[in-house]
């Protein structure tokens, strides 16, 4: 099984975060069940790796950045809970 769009699950999760890519269910489509709940499972490592970086006290436009980066994550992860949940499907 190769992975979807020609990447991997890891670097569609980077992506995602830098806003390079915006999930939607059209997006979501192509995805078999156990690449949707792999690429959930990548999101969710990918808000805990951010969450443990040392946060940038004083630091506006680091705080700012690190805050879009953990909402692109959290607001994907959400569109895929309801597009499996649509669906049927238990991912996590």
């Amino acid at each position: 099984m190769g992975s979807p769009r020609g990447k991997s699950l890891k670097s569609i999760a980077r992506d995602i975060s830098e806003g390079y890519t915006s999930v939607n269910p059209i997006f979501l489509k192509p995805f078999e069940i156990e690449d949707l709940k792999d690429l959930y499972t990548e999101l969710e490592k990918c808000l805990s790796e951010i969450r443990a970086e040392k946060f940038p006290h004083g630091q506006i436009e680091a705080i700012r950045v690190r805050n879009l980066r953990l909402q692109r994550l959290y607001g994907a992860a959400m569109v895929i809970r309801n597009f499996a949940r649509a669906r049927r499907v238990i991912i996590f």
